[in-house]
């Protein structure tokens, strides 16, 4: 094995690490708002140490470039819907549900 691949190895298995983390703390914490911030961290963390461990294995220029395009997406997409339920939930909050 070479250097680029441990290297990969490494970051591949420290982004499931910070995955497992995420859903841990979904599964774990009391309130929407804390689940939110757990989830949308870790995910976020560990898609881009994925996307890097996958970029050193593929490379090449374009395969990095399209893994952190891949990568700036989720995150855009992760912080739209996370801002999309914490209103959802604040709005609810303020109505008096309990759900």
């Amino acid at each position: 094995m070479s250097a680029s691949e441990v290297l990969a190895s490494l970051l591949l298995l420290t982004g499931g690490l910070f995955y497992l983390a995420g859903t841990v703390g979904l599964l774990r914490f009391p309130d929407v708002y804390s689940r939110l911030h757990a989830l949308t961290k870790a995910d976020n963390l560990g898609l881009l140490l994925v996307c890097s461990g996958l970029s050193l294995l593929a490379g090449t220029w374009r395969a990095a470039a399209l893994l952190a395009t891949i990568w700036l997406l989720g995150l855009l997409a992760a912080t739209v819907s996370a801002h999309l339920i914490a209103r959802h939930a604040r709005a609810h909050d303020a109505a008096g549900d309990k759900r």
